[in-house]
This record gives structure tokens, sequence and C-alpha cells, in this order.
């Protein structure tokens, strides 16, 4: 299997993308493609000791989308931007699946372009799995959608069912449509459309309306929402996990001896709670919808964000997830609910 890596995506490439890819060939069975300014990658691999293989190879790019870019603009100006090579990879059959660290929205409109919708699918989401009281708990849309219609949302309350069960292993996902009551009465015209629309599915667990703080308690497994509110839960899930670890280190450092010498005994749990706090450890989320496997990465994402960011995407592949998608599709119908709002 065949993994492509866009290695001029992020705030720290290619380095730090380059020696995630590094790393990923040695611990994981997938190869890799790095795709880029060949040069500047085989630089940094020098630099690290690695060379070009049968495992490890480099595809020519002569452009980047930067972050601040169009992205619609960008991908039609730019054909032969690192993002829109990676991606051809995988339209073409010389590659399995993306890794796409950088700019969300050129990843997104790469995507669609490159590898088109799974038939049924109007809108992708994308997947981002948060740590949870009992486990994980997978959001999405998390921004691939500012403004989403019911059908929308109930593409992406099938696409995040098989998402959990067969990456995250869990049999009989349940899916929350998140709100702010438990009521099917509540919420806004869109919430209220979508809850009997959900209801209706055959191939997935509905579990009913799910508020924010079901999230990290872990009350369903997949919270379906709008892109919108997705991003800024996400964004500040992120920021307040940063904040609680921050200030658990300066309350230490504040404290007297006593209290200092009680911090080394909990100082395991403290670096556990980490780990499972940080998103590097799960790599990136999945662009769910479009005909291929792509994951899509933090732009800050470095070298152990991005070789997760490969595992997941050989597990995507691996699990047939977009096969089992567009099999649910094909099922339910669901372009017969049209676009109610």
């Amino acid at each position: 299997m065949k993994i492509a890596v866009d290695a001029m995506g992020g705030d720290y490439a290619p380095e730090e993308i380059v020696l995630g890819a590094i790393d990923a060939v040695k611990t994981y069975k997938y190869d890799v493609v790095l795709v880029g300014d060949q040069d500047r990658i085989r630089e940094v691999m020098a630099q690290y000791g690695a060379t070009e293989s049968n495992r490890l190879t480099i595809v020519q790019a002569s452009q980047v989308i930067e972050m601040g870019e169009h992205p619609a603009q960008a991908i039609r100006k730019k054909k032969d931007a690192s993002i829109v090579v990676a991606t051809k990879l995988v339209k073409q059959g010389e590659c399995d699946a993306v890794v796409a660290p950088g700019s969300t929205g050129a990843a997104v409109t790469a995507a669609l372009l490159g590898l088109g919708r799974i038939p049924g699918i109007e809108r992708p989401s994308i997947a981002t799995p948060i740590p949870s009281k009992e486990g994980i708990t997978v959001l999405l849309d998390s921004g691939a959608n500012a403004n989403s219609k019911p059908k929308h949302l109930v593409e992406g309350a099938i696409m995040g069912y098989h998402y959990a069960k067969y990456i995250l292993g869990i049999s009989n996902p349940t899916v929350g449509l998140l709100n702010i009551g438990e009521e099917d009465s509540k919420g806004n015209e869109v919430a209220q459309a979508t809850y009997p629309l959900l209801e209706k599915l055959k191939t997935i667990s509905f579990y009913g309306n799910v508020e924010g703080r079901d999230i990290p308690e872990g009350t369903v497994d997949v919270v379906v929402c709008d892109g919108f509110v997705g991003n800024v839960i996400l964004k500040f899930g992120e920021g307040m996990a940063l904040f609680i670890i921050r200030l658990v280190k300066d309350t230490i450092k504040e404290s007297g001896f006593i209290a200092k010498l009680g911090a080394l005994a909990v100082l395991p749990v403290l670096k556990a709670l980490k780990k499972r706090l940080d998103y590097t450890e799960y790599g990136g989320a999945p662009l769910l919808g479009v005909n291929g496997s792509f994951i899509i990465c933090h732009g800050s994402s470095k070298a152990k964000a991005i070789k997760n960011a490969i595992r997941v995407a050989g597990e995507l592949v691996e699990q047939d997830v977009v096969g089992h998608i567009r099999s649910s599709m094909e099922e339910e119908r669901v372009e017969e609910y049209g676009n109610e709002s």
C-alpha cells in the first residue's frame, strides 16, 4: 500500500513532514510517496540519514498552496501544487490514500475536484476523534461545511457510524444529533428537520439529541453537527486542554515544597493525561464522503502527527471505509430526503 503525503503543506513543511514519513516507514508496513520540491525533500532526508528507496519515494511538484490563499482559486491556478499532485496519484491508482497537512480549504477542494464524491453524498465531512470519558467520541462535521442542511447531517451520521465501527472498532456505534436539549422538539429548524430523518435510517443506531457536555462524557460514539459549530467545538476543546495542563503546571510551580513533592507522585498520571489529550496521537481527521481515503492534518502538525496520520490513512484503506459508506448510501437512498432546511 502506498500513501501519498503532501510534503509541502503545513507550518513546518517540509522538515517535519519528511521526518514523520521516515518514522512511519520504519514503524508501519505502508510505503510513502512524498510529493513536493524534490531538492528540498532530499536535503531533509539527507539530514536524517534517509535515502529514497522502494518504500520511500518522491514525486516532484513545483507549486505550493499557501495557508492564506483562496482554496478554489489556488487549485485552478496551481495545477502542479503538491496537494493537487498527491490527490491525482490516488485518482490514477498509483497511491491508495492522501495525507494532507496545510490548508484545510485547499485539501477539501483538491479532494472534491480530484476524487469526486461517493454516490449519494452531497457534502463530505471531516470526522475528528475527540477523547472522552468512555474512550473516543467522533465529531463531524468539524470544518468542511459551515452551512449544512438536514440531508448533509444525515450523510454525516452514516459516514461517522462507519468510521467509528471500522476504525475505532466499536461494534454498533451510537449516533447523536448535537442540539440544545434532549427533546426531539428542541433546536433550530435544521435540527428539528434532521431528527425524524435520522430516525428513519436502517443502517445506523440513532440515539437522539445530545448536548455539548455529552461529547467529553462519551454519551454516544458519534456526534453530528454542521461544520461551523463543529470547528468551534474542536478549537475550544484544543485550547481548553492546553489551558488545563498549563494551569496544573503553573499551580505546582507556585506551590510549596510539600506540594511539589506530592506532584512527583502524580507525574505519571499527568503525563498519561497529556498524551490522551494530545491531538498528534490521532494523526489527522478523515475527510469522509469523497471517493477515496483522504486524511486532513492540523496545519501545525509535526513529525509525530504526520506519522500517525499515515497509519490512519492505511487503516482507512484496509478497512474499506469508503466501500462501507457507499453500501449504506445505496441502501438508505438519502438523496430522496431532498434538501429540507
